[in-house]
């Protein structure tokens, strides 16, 4: 195993990308232990048969079909009917936007990337910081991958065999706590830097009801997705599915704004993300049959669990585990490869599979978000072409801003189960 760590930091470091780091770093094991070859191959195939998994490239091909239906203009200007009248008036529209985007993209780089393209600029213009603008833009996508339905949230559903269901509307409180938290943090930033409100006045009841109207497909989305599968008429891979084919009605029966050109575009975009997270899986799978046969899970519980006798202290090791690794290496891969590692031992320690699963994502999440290899970081500041180094300063807020959020999620867990309870007993 150790030979392996080796030749995965050194690919690593050399820049090679995640999911070829990942396969080779894990051939040299089946050669040293005379594992034949064909193990790995049958690991890496057997990855993709998982029906659960479906969700995933449903999911994609729904997002990317919502993108290019109208709903984000729409829903732009919505977020600033509520929200312009806040200090630092296009920041607050950008967080409004991630949690009303949550329902519709389900990925934090997709949602940082969109609000860069879109948002970026004119935020500029207005005299907000390039750093101030590449970091909210980022840290933002925090709200994306907590709301549903969220790509994390499936993924950590399939490996740990936990509700995907429950982890939905799990995802909700947190989300939003979240987007306030992070409004307050940006009023205190926007007050001492003087930036600027975007109108004076609260919206009216009926500028609000009408954005509502304008928007009813687009927020009515997740909470159709939830009761769906809540009433059991469908699993989470064919509410992937109810996804994609909604989306399609809505853009070219109701907003009449999906062409065959731009029809054309989300398959070639969807094909294109699709294909780096299967392969990511594929080759993650070979990794984790690695990492249990040599037994590090064992090995691992055995050195956490020795740290403390108080399952908080442990709970917190994990999660500033999973914060550094999260630092170097790419979401996805970290779900497929420490989920199996970690649940068990939470589950030894009586904390709830859904309560922990917002916990992971959100903590594995803004590790994207962090230099050195943070994927979410590296979209927005090369969209916006900011340094790193700017862009790490100004998100230094937003970072103790989700801490403080992650600590009251653990110790309060029913903002969490609240909802799961109630609807799912």
């Amino acid at each position: 195993m150790g030979i392996v760590a080796i030749i995965f930091v050194i690919l690593l470091a050399g820049g090679l990308p995640l999911a070829f780091t990942i396969g080779l770093a894990s051939l040299p094991y089946f050669a040293v232990n005379d594992i034949p070859m064909a193990v790995a191959v049958q690991r890496m195939i057997s990855a993709t048969q998982s029906f659960p998994l479906l969700a995933v490239p449903f999911f994609v091909f729904a997002g990317n079909l919502m993108n290019e239906t109208g709903i984000t203009s729409r829903m732009i200007k919505f977020a600033n009917v509520l929200t312009g009248h806040m200090r630092g008036g296009l920041a607050q529209v950008s967080l409004a936007l991630s949690a009303l985007m949550g329902g519709v993209s389900g990925s934090a780089v997709a949602d940082a990337a969109m609000e860069c393209r879109i948002l970026g600029p004119g935020m500029m213009e207005k005299g907000y910081s390039k750093g101030f603008v590449a970091a909210i833009l980022a840290m933002g996508g925090l709200i994306t991958a907590t709301i549903p339905p969220s790509l994390g949230l499936i993924l950590y559903g399939v490996t740990g065999e936990v509700s995907i269901g429950r982890l939905f509307i799990g995802g909700l409180i947190p989300g939003v706590l979240l987007m306030a938290a992070m409004m307050i943090t940006t009023t205190f930033i926007a007050k001492r830097r003087g930036y600027r409100k975007e109108h004076e006045k609260h919206a009216s009841a009926k500028e609000v009801l009408l954005g509502i109207k304008e928007n009813f497909w687009a927020l009515i989305f997740p909470v159709l997705l939830i009761l769906g599968i809540r009433a059991g008429l469908f699993t989470a891979s064919e509410a992937g599915a109810f996804a994609v084919v909604y989306a399609f009605l809505v853009g070219v029966f109701i907003y009449r704004e999906l062409t065959l050109k731009k029809l054309w575009e989300v398959l070639r975009l969807t094909a294109a993300d699709i294909g780096v997270i299967m392969f990511i899986i594929v080759c993650s799978s070979a990794f984790g049959y690695v990492v249990v046969t040599a037994r590090l899970p064992q090995y691992l519980s055995g050195f956490i669990i020795g740290i403390s006798e108080n399952r908080y202290v442990v709970l917190f090791s994990i999660l500033g585990f999973l914060f550094i690794i999260g630092m170097f290496m790419e979401a996805t891969a970290n779900v497929l490869i420490l989920v199996p590692i970690f649940l068990p031992i939470i589950r030894n320690l009586g904390f709830d599979d859904v309560h922990f699963g917002l916990l992971f994502m959100l903590i594995n999440t803004m590790g994207g978000m962090t230099p050195p290899v943070g994927v979410t970081m590296y979209t927005a500041c090369s969209l916006l072409e900011c340094p790193t180094d700017i862009y790490t300063i100004e998100a230094v807020p937003y970072i103790v801003t989700v801490v403080v959020v992650v600590v009251a999620l653990v110790f309060f867990p029913e903002i969490v189960l609240f909802f799961p309870n109630m609807l799912f007993g």
